[in-house]
């Protein structure tokens, strides 16, 4: 699979990036290298080894789920720019 222009404008658009068109070809040169990247991984021999859950082999310890402190809606709000029925008010960010 190879990224053309086009894919990298689309690509761009979705994920909100400002692309400028003498940096496409650049761009669309580091996406192929990711994809080449991505496929020399696929060739890798993973038989007889077992999945990962994670990284790290130690067991987190939970915590209870309580509430400690809270009630302070005025303290949180004070600095925010715009805010409405005690909730921050922010951009529409999707169409």
């Amino acid at each position: 699979m190879a990224i053309d222009n086009e894919t990298v404008r689309r690509i761009a658009f979705l994920s909100r990036l400002k692309i400028e068109d003498d940096k496409l070809a650049a761009t669309e040169e580091e996406f192929n290298k990711i994809l080449h990247w991505v496929e020399d991984l696929n060739e890798v021999n993973t038989d007889n080894v077992e999945p990962l859950v994670s990284v790290n082999e130690n067991n987190l310890t939970l915590r209870q789920d309580a509430v400690t402190d809270g009630n302070q809606v005025e303290a949180v709000l004070r600095n925010a720019p715009q805010k409405e029925y005690d909730y921050f008010v922010v951009p529409k960010v999707v169409e």
